[in-house]
């Protein structure tokens, strides 16, 4: 059964945007090609946000990406670049990602927060917006 990767990701400051935006469309790129990925999308939300979306064969083969070139490499920065920061995971069975408005469901449902070195209010009380696009 396919699993469904997701993540939302607020950047903290404008400093931080190029380098993010340099490591989130390499990421990008790299999962579409990875072996076992079904799916990826990106969503720039208002105010800094972003959301990925990515479908899997298995969860093997989504670690598999997670400990790659370009996605590990940005991951320990993001500690930094980020106030808010969140994950969910789940499986489905069609491998077609759903609409972002599930998404935003599914996150609030059985997301939960990564770890942030300076957490916004939003980020301790685990509140995410609707999407505004």
């Amino acid at each position: 059964m396919p699993l469904i990767a997701l993540t939302r990701l607020r950047v903290r400051s404008s400093r931080y945007l190029p380098q993010f935006l340099w490591h989130a469309i390499r990421s990008w790129l790299e999962a579409r090609r990875a072996r076992g990925c079904l799916g990826a999308s990106l969503l720039k939300d208002k105010t800094m946000t972003f959301w990925t979306a990515t479908a899997w064969q298995d969860e093997a083969m989504m670690r598999a990406f997670m400990r790659g070139c370009a996605h590990a490499k940005v991951m320990p920065r993001l500690r930094e670049w980020c106030d808010e920061a969140s994950v969910a995971h789940w499986q489905q069975e069609q491998a077609r990602l759903p609409e972002w408005q599930e998404r935003h469901r599914r996150m609030l449902e059985v997301g939960r927060r990564s770890t942030v070195n300076h957490p916004s209010p939003a980020h301790i009380a685990f509140k995410i917006p609707e999407l505004r696009r």
